[in-house]
């Protein structure tokens, strides 16, 4: 009967590793140390790890660093990784070694025991399939981990984040053009303001994200020049002279984007500064969510004692007491991943400054942030996009009845009648109930005809062209 584990050694001794595990003893180290938070390494994260691995295998068996048919054997190991087998053998916890050199050690054993397997060998035999000899040639944690976290932090944005902009942009220019007709009251202090379309709103909006959406791509252009091939403090000690130019060029293939060397690897390796761009433009981005979030939890407030000019689409039942409620709830959603987002961001500022010297020990958490918040950024403005924007009706009767009886329409009087007259005339309305119209022609300030002219509310609403 075969045992259940086998014995494997590092340079702190000897320990058992259950036998049908691809991770090893350094991994197995790791997770006795940090039974911390429970989280694990973020798929897209792993991704990003195992496109490296791939490319560094191919381009140090290219070489003749590593021998060529550990080199295949280990892309091979990548590549049914990749397509999802053995996802539950990376299992070191987020909070975790500086720089990341445990979760790094858990991906080169898993690959050297795959990689082993595929070579008809059997797992733990490292004298023949090396996690740091052959998966870890030439690379360090230190320049695979901040490389790791711009590739994720690239494929988060490319298959999670723009595409849910994109569609939630589309979404709001498809309700603007629906509204653009209707006409509401402005609201400012949260007191009436001049007219105001409801299309335009909605317009604005999708506006506001496609300048968020142009600063999280520009920010995003730091993320494409990469430290690795700088080993262990960017001087590229144990690299081939080609390969940090090879690594690059095969990574964007892989990935679709152009990716380059840094032209000083040390300075790469070094500053988290790029990670703190991107964060800055994400976390603008939840901040504007949050304030159109909140616009639509206000326009459907109600229904009997809220503004209800719009109705939000009812996607579940809104209390366990009251029946019949129905709660903002993809708006609510959307606030509670915004403000996760922002916590992110002061994290990610703070492990920015705590690099010291030639390494910055916070890149584990930088990386579980940065990539976590771009994707759940993404998946909660797609849910929104789709169970919310896509099925928003407006109360025409209701916005209109809020526009006509505002009595910020005063305003357009002030041309005609003077900035105090319209103050007088605001101050009765507001004491008496009477409408702005028949107190101004009471005091004969103006005519029916001026008046009607004037207090267009079309006209009124429509933004300069």
């Amino acid at each position: 009967m075969p045992l259940p584990y086998r014995t494997e050694k590092d340079s702190m001794g000897e320990r058992q590793i259950p036998a049908d595990a691809y991770y090893g003893i350094q991994t197995l180290r790791a997770t006795e140390n940090f039974p911390i938070s429970g989280l694990k390494p973020l798929s897209t994260y792993v991704d990003a790890c195992l496109l490296i691995k791939k490319a560094t295998a191919i381009a140090n068996s290219e070489l003749d660093c590593i021998p060529e048919d550990i080199g295949n054997a280990i892309v091979a190991a990548a590549d049914e990784i990749l397509k999802g087998s053995l996802r539950d053998q990376f299992v070191v916890d987020v909070y975790q070694a500086g720089a990341g050199t445990s979760h790094h050690m858990n991906v080169n054993e898993v690959l050297a025991n795959r990689a082993l397997e595929i070579l008809g060998d059997e797992k733990g035999n490292y004298d023949r399939v090396n996690p740091n000899d052959h998966v870890n040639y030439g690379q360090s944690t230190n320049d695979v981990i901040p490389t790791a976290i711009r590739i994720g932090s690239l494929l988060a944005l490319q298959h999670s984040l723009y595409p849910a902009l994109e569609n939630a942009i589309a979404a709001l220019n498809r309700k603007a053009d629906e509204f653009q007709d209707v006409v509401k009251s402005g609201r400012t202090h949260l007191q009436d303001a001049v007219p105001v379309r409801v299309g335009e709103v909605f317009r604005a909006w999708a506006i506001i994200l496609g300048d968020r959406a142009s600063g999280l791509k520009y920010a995003a252009r730091e993320l494409t020049v990469l430290g690795l091939g700088g080993s262990a403090s960017g001087t590229g000690l144990n690299t081939h002279p080609q390969y940090r130019f090879r690594v690059a060029e095969l990574l964007s293939e892989f990935i679709g984007q152009p990716l380059q060397s840094a032209p000083h690897l040390m300075a790469a390796m070094q500053s988290l500064g790029p990670f703190v761009s991107v964060s800055g433009a994400l976390r603008n981005l939840a901040q504007d969510c949050v304030k159109i979030s909140h616009d639509l939890r206000l326009m459907d407030s109600g229904p009997k004692t809220g503004f209800k000019e719009i109705q939000l689409p009812p996607v579940q039942p809104g209390s366990s007491i009251m029946p019949g409620k129905y709660n903002p709830v993809m708006a609510e959603m959307i606030s509670m991943v915004c403000f996760q987002v922002m916590g992110y961001d002061r994290a990610i500022e703070l492990c920015a400054q705590a690099g010291q010297l030639e390494l910055n020990v916070m890149m584990p958490l930088v990386a579980y942030d940065l990539i976590n918040g771009i994707e759940i950024l993404g998946n909660a403005i797609a849910a929104l996009a789709d169970k919310g924007i896509a099925g928003i009706t407006v109360n025409r009767d209701r916005c209109k009845a809020y526009a006509e009886g505002s009595l910020a329409l005063v305003t357009a009087l002030n041309p005609h009648i003077g900035y105090l007259n319209a103050a007088a005339v605001a101050k009765e309305s507001l004491e008496t109930g009477k409408s702005l119209r028949q107190i101004v022609l009471d005091r004969g300030l103006m005519s029916e005809a001026e008046l009607a002219k004037v207090l267009d509310l079309e006209k009124m609403s429509q933004l300069p062209q």
